[in-house]
């Protein structure tokens, strides 16, 4: 379940393969009959409901349910996105007669997938996060460039937010202080944006931790991973990673998902400062991640088997994830292998992949693959043209774009 129009989403397919490839009946709620993950020969069933984000909760609602007595008997519900999660939990009562999913604190997504309220929990529990503002108007923007460093870093603050009005099309670098202001002006008289500090690309690393933890606060299956590559770069979306053991963010996670009694399957982004030798928490995404297949452990359980198992009520198989296998969202590590080329290298996977799993193509499942060519050929246009446009933007303004 996600809730929004964005048809290519690779992590869908993902949880419908890792699934469907077990002799498990797997549906999904598509925007229509023609997204990548409509196109699974792993697909039992599909619920054509083209979402916005802005509907009223119980209408939502409402459709789950509907699903629900469609399919006919419990079934695991799995979002993969923050509105999703936010509406599950908010809803879990209604929606229990239906669907198994883990009970958690019903503001508890919400507030994670929240900038201002991550950066809350993160000052609550002395996990390191990078400094931010929440500014209420366009006076507090203004004191703001008055003081800070830049370049900075622009969120929308809210998980819904970034559906109904965002403020930004997505995280957003920004050079100067007159660039600011100007973006400021379109933000309306309550801007609904964090403005964050810049981490240096040359100065970190990004790393991800994908975990499922159970409602008793006992993490079933964590894993560490280096993401070399994103698009836009360095600051969107994984398109190259690799597994990479890390003890430390390991300990990290494990504590901080205890210490907030989450539960649930998630996935964070985490950088290294390597100014002060710090992990710093980005993100805390209460769902699966995008690129969750390339981690699996020698039992071969993902952070989504994992929890069909444990809310099925089976014993989830231990053993250690494997390392060295690599992750490639096709569509979008072509370019970001172009960017990154000219801009820096760095962080670096191992020398040589275990293995690779691509996001969209599979030999037994080809057909998602096609589907998001013929799909990619519009968005990708506009999406570099829009890069292009900014970049213009940023260099205009004395900073360089990253």
């Amino acid at each position: 379940m996600k809730i929004g129009r964005y048809p290519l989403h690779h992590g869908g397919v993902g949880a419908i393969r890792s699934l469907g490839r077990l002799g498990i009946p797997v549906y999904a709620v598509t925007e229509d009959r023609f997204t990548p993950a409509a196109a699974s020969r792993y697909l039992a069933g599909r619920f054509v409901w083209p979402t916005t984000g802005r509907e009223d909760p119980a209408r939502l609602v409402d459709g789950l349910l509907r699903i629900g007595r469609r399919i006919g008997r419990p079934t695991v519900l799995f979002p993969t996105d923050e509105e999703a999660a936010v509406l599950i939990a908010e809803h879990a009562a209604e929606l229990a007669g239906s669907f198994l999913f883990p009970r958690v604190d019903p503001a508890l997504p919400r507030q994670l997938a929240s900038k201002q309220g991550l950066h809350e929990l993160c000052a609550a529990h002395g996990v390191p996060t990078p400094a931010a503002a929440f500014p209420r108007s366009y006076a507090e923007i203004a004191a703001y460039a008055d003081r800070a460093r830049f370049p900075v870093v622009a969120k929308n603050r809210e998980a819904f937010v970034r559906r109904s009005r965002p403020a930004v099309a997505g995280t957003t670098r920004i050079g100067g202080p007159e660039r600011l202001l100007d973006l400021a002006r379109d933000w309306g008289p309550r801007p609904a944006v964090i403005l964050q500090e810049y981490l240096p690309g040359e100065q970190a690393e990004d790393w991800i931790v994908h975990a499922c933890c159970d409602e008793h606060g006992a993490v079933r299956v964590l894993f560490t991973g280096v993401k070399v590559r994103s698009w836009p770069p360095y600051a969107g979306m994984t398109a190259c990673a690799y597994v990479v053991g890390n003890p430390q963010l390991a300990a990290m996670t494990g504590d901080f998902v205890r210490r907030i009694g989450f539960a649930g399957i998630a996935d964070l982004d985490w950088r290294l400062d390597r100014r002060d030798g710090r992990y710093k928490l980005l993100d805390f995404n209460p769902r699966m991640g995008a690129q969750f297949r390339l981690f699996e452990n020698t039992a071969g359980v993902d952070v989504v088997r994992a929890q069909h198992l444990a809310l099925t009520g089976r014993p989830v198989p231990e053993g250690v994830q494997r390392t060295g296998h690599r992750f490639v969202v096709e569509n979008v590590d072509l370019p970001a292998r172009l960017a990154y080329r000219r801009r820096r290298t760095g962080p670096h996977g191992p020398a040589r992949a275990g293995g690779t799993e691509l996001a969209w193509f599979a030999g037994d499942d080809p057909l998602p693959f096609f589907t998001m060519l013929a799909r990619s050929v519009g968005p990708g246009t506009r999406h570099l043209v829009q890069l292009w446009r900014a970049g213009r933007r940023a260099g205009t303004a004395g900073g360089r774009f990253t």
